[in-house]
């Protein structure tokens, strides 16, 4: 089957339209992931509605579809990646940002995929524990941090590959709150943090203990390919080959402005398993897309059955109402309105008294350069609101076998 153009405009909606229906025949798939190809495959259709825009000079009309705002969609998160990145503006203090990877071993994949809530929720706190222990020691920094870590649960290839991205301050505040104490620079007079072996040395054994303590506390599911694991003797040996392995953490040189600490945060915050753009064609039962093979640094493509790629796509499904983005230090919501504004003083940041407002049309002309407020056909009326057509299509309701999680 091959897609029209419309449906190669839609990437992920068009292989769920075409090959969604079969997949959900022949899988037993817990509700999350229904919920989530019904949004994606809804997304910008009748199916939610849509507003309609009318030129005041020539009378055109312009038909625009709701989206789904579903986070794991690949349309609908240049607008909310927008809008997350406008309201850290108003948190970003003009100092360097360290950006620090965090990954666990391959090995752990299975677990974590099994048991997504426990293990993505260990992987944050350890990270930040780690961050914030090492920032406030004197060794070090001796000081509060403020940090944004950002999950990321896939690699290029679409396969489990869980890791976080930290976006972390250059410095923090001091102890006694009276002044913002600077990083350490190296020889070559460059922002250090800690060396990179601290930080995944001290990470892997905060992992490691908040991961025993889940076992013991029976919250670690050991089914399927992670069944034998459910025997204490052999989870134990399985620990001591992850004390032994060395775990890898990157920490990338600082960028020192506001304008690339707000690209590099654009470049992670809102991303899905795959954008559109990536892929190239959906055809015969077939899907081709570009990903980047990190061995040897270079572009290529991979073809999938089309079966495959929405397997590997549903593992990237997160657990309802779980954070992929949190925040830490004095970036914390209980620190934000306090330690931040402290910090801002100290370094004689200008506040902005005017409160944050979004205008979308200007928002969508600076993202993509198409005025939508002008008429695309006279060019000279402007489009104003006419009103809003309610859905006119239902989706099917779930079936019931369809709740099992």
């Amino acid at each position: 089957m091959k897609t029209n153009d419309n449906d190669k405009a839609s990437g992920v909606a068009a292989i769920f339209r075409h090959y969604g229906e079969a997949y959900r025949q022949q899988h037993h798939l817990p509700l999350q992931q229904h919920k989530v190809m019904n949004a994606i495959i809804a997304c910008r259709t009748s199916v939610l509605g849509c507003y309609v825009d009318q030129c005041d000079q020539c009378g055109h009309e312009r038909i625009s579809y709701c989206s789904c705002r579903n986070r794991h969609c690949p349309g609908c998160q240049t607008a909310a990646r927008a809008k997350w990145l406008m309201a850290r503006k108003q948190q970003l203090l003009p100092i360097g940002y360290f950006h620090i990877v965090f990954t666990v071993p391959a090995c752990l994949n299975p677990v974590a995929l099994i048991n997504q809530k426990v293990v993505y929720g260990i992987l944050f706190r350890a990270a930040a524990e780690t961050l914030r222990e090492l920032g406030r020691d004197d060794t070090h920094l001796g000081a509060e941090l403020g940090i944004i870590a950002m999950l990321h649960t896939w690699g290029q290839n679409l396969l489990d590959h869980p890791h976080l991205h930290c976006i972390v301050t250059g410095g923090g505040l001091s102890k006694d709150g009276a002044h913002w104490i600077e990083p350490k620079r190296t020889s070559k007079g460059k922002e250090f943090f800690v060396h990179v072996n601290i930080i995944s040395d001290l990470f892997k054994k905060k992992f490691l203990a908040y991961l025993q303590e889940a076992y013991a506390a029976g919250d670690i599911k050991c089914v399927g390919r992670i069944s034998h694991l459910a025997s204490p003797r052999e989870f134990r040996q399985f620990k001591n080959a992850l004390y032994k392995q060395k775990w890898v953490t990157y920490c990338k040189e600082p960028f020192g402005n506001v304008e690339r600490a707000i690209n590099y945060l654009g470049g992670y915050s809102h991303r899905v398993a795959i954008s559109n753009n990536r892929i190239v064609t959906v055809a015969d039962g077939k899907v081709t897309f570009r990903w980047k093979d990190y061995r040897d640094n270079t572009q290529k493509l991979m073809t999938l059955d089309a079966h495959e790629f929405i397997r590997r796509f549903l593992l990237h499904v997160l657990p309802h109402r779980f954070y992929k983005i949190r925040y830490y230090g004095i970036l914390s919501t209980r620190n934000v309105s306090k330690k931040l504004a402290l910090c801002k003083k100290l370094l004689a940041v200008i506040e902005q008294t005017e409160p944050l407002h979004i205008d979308w049309v200007a928002l969508f002309f600076e993202l993509t350069g198409i005025d939508l407020g002008r008429c695309p056909v006279c060019h000279q009326g402007r489009m104003v609101p006419k009103g809003k057509i309610d859905p006119v299509v239902h989706s099917p309701p779930l079936r019931k076998t369809c709740y099992a999680q």
